[in-house]
């Protein structure tokens, strides 16, 4: 396994490379990408298995000595990110398949490449090789968000590219300024750098935040809610689970090593909490699924936040098992409401009504994706915010519970909001939307159209079974995590306790 930690990086890069020379055939295509993502997910499964008892992976590729190659490493915690980030590039394939997004020629390519960025930032042990990674997850993301999507995505297209090459900048500029203090950007070299060296601990700093802007932590988060809603739903879906999440993991792995988890705690609390409110509060006057969605993805970085401020094996395992079933968890409920704009032409809230009658599959993976977000047993969601309540009451962290659990009866409020306005009652007169809706027609036959004017046609529209699968596919597993949560609970401490002793993660990348 050792040998082979190149492939899921590789072997997405040649099949993308592979499918721009293929035929326009969209089923090979569709086949290809499947194929190529499944593989990925099997092949992060052994991995997982193989680090399930502390065992850390690496791979030194290009034959240079220590200090020179490019150092590939996997523990549980990358083992979990491969897994579940394949998981949902086969949910957004499918999704696309079903919206017919994937139409479009280089749409799958896009997708392929952007994976296997994401995959590569999870693997590399090097900071120049993650801002490498990072960058190839954000060029085919920068065409995906342009090429599909509703009129506003230009605009959208500018403030993306603009904020993320100001913190691709910023985070060179940081992995410079480490270079020139430590003569390496090596991880396991620079292990406990910042705890020694007060300039090595502000060039770190630098990085930091320039991955805090990727992940979209407050104030560094107005990028997000204004970009992901102007692209298509399928592209929003991707999106959720990939790249802020990239950010995110990156941020925990440099702060346990490089900080050896201490120095930064008071900074990252209050980082957490106030992402946590603003992300919540931003989404109480949004008029739309998809916007109201989008501010709670900034909102639930808090909390992940939070457990790498209390940085002990409870909070760290805590926040482990809430990234791998939120990824889930926030991609299943934005499949809901691309299912709904795909099927009704819209998804603002005034437009929708009764889908709960019409559409009650859909309705019922949205309620079990809703209450699992917002903390209901007993989904996955419970069992992970409990988890992180419980650690970081024990560390007498109580402002952090009280925040962290009203936030999440705010989130049950917006959820409610948008049951009672898309699922509930009935869509206004002369709207289309429920039971009493006209005649509609999905969003790809008018894709210029205004994406707050339902459209109409001259028959009535239902969801593709592609889409309903990616749904539900995405909407089980809350309640598969949170019945049977031990599977994963013990791998998250696993990777718990990689985090808080990184020695065998730090001298696998050395040797």
């Amino acid at each position: 396994m050792s040998t082979a930690l190149t492939l899921p990086v590789a072997v997405p890069l040649l099949a993308a490379g592979l499918l721009v020379l293929l035929p326009d055939s969209t089923g090979l295509r569709r086949w290809t990408a499947a194929v190529v993502s499944l593989g990925v997910l099997a092949f992060g499964v052994v991995l997982l298995v193989e680090t399930a008892d502390g065992t850390v992976v690496h791979q030194s590729v290009g034959g240079w000595p220590p200090g020179i190659a490019i150092v590939l490493a996997a523990d549980t915690l990358t083992a979990l990110m491969l897994c579940v980030s394949a998981v949902l590039v086969l949910a957004s394939l499918a999704f696309a398949a079903g919206a017919r997004d994937d139409r479009e020629p280089l749409f799958l390519p896009l997708v392929l490449m952007l994976s296997a960025g994401v995959y590569g930032a999870f693997l590399t042990a090097d900071l120049f090789n993650l801002f490498v990674f990072v960058e190839v997850m954000l060029v085919p993301s920068y065409a995906l968000l342009t090429v599909v999507g509703g009129p506003d995505r230009w605009a959208a297209g500018r403030v993306y590219v603009t904020f993320s090459l100001l913190a691709s900048t910023a985070l060179l500029g940081g992995v410079g300024l480490l270079y020139g203090v430590m003569g390496t950007v090596n991880l396991g070299e620079l292990a406990g750098a910042a705890t020694r060296e007060t300039t090595a601990a502000l060039a770190t700093g630098v990085v930091l935040l320039a991955l805090a802007a990727k992940a979209a932590v407050v104030p560094l988060h107005g990028w997000l809610p204004r970009c992901y809603p102007a692209t298509r739903p399928s592209v929003t879906l991707l999106f959720s689970g990939l790249l802020t999440k990239v950010g995110v993991y990156a941020i925990i792995r440099i702060y346990a090593v490089v900080f050896d988890g201490t120095g930064l705690g008071p900074v990252i609390m209050a980082a957490a909490l106030v992402t946590m409110v603003v992300g919540v509060l931003g989404a109480v006057g949004q008029p739309d699924m998809r916007g109201i969605l989008c501010f709670h993805m900034v909102s639930q970085i808090g909390y992940l936040l939070l457990a790498l401020a209390l940085f002990t094996e409870r909070g760290l395992a805590a926040g482990v098992f809430f990234l791998v079933q939120y990824v889930l968890v926030k991609a299943a409920l934005l499949a809901c409401a691309g299912v709904v704009e795909h099927t009704h032409g819209t998804d603002r809230l005034e437009h929708l009504g009764g889908l709960s009658r019409s559409a009650p599959l859909l309705a019922g993976c949205f309620l079990v994706a809703a209450f699992s977000l917002a903390g209901m047993p007993p989904l996955s969601g419970f069992t992970a915010k409990f988890a992180l309540l419980l650690a970081a009451a024990a560390q007498a962290e109580y402002l952090a519970v009280a925040v962290a659990a009203l936030v999440s009866l705010l989130t049950l409020t917006s959820m409610v909001k948008i049951w009672g306005a898309v699922f509930w009652g009935t869509a206004p007169d002369g709207v289309p939307g429920g039971d009493a809706a006209g005649p509609r027609t999905p969003p790809d036959s008018a894709p210029d159209a205004p994406p707050d004017e339902p459209r109409r046609t001259a028959a009535r529209t239902r969801a593709r079974p592609a889409l309903l699968a990616a749904t539900v596919a995405l909407a089980v597993p809350s309640l598969v995590l949170g019945l049977f949560a031990e599977p994963l609970l013990t791998a998250a401490s696993t990777a718990a306790s990689g985090l808080i002793d990184p020695t065998g993660y730090v001298e696998a990348v050395t040797r």
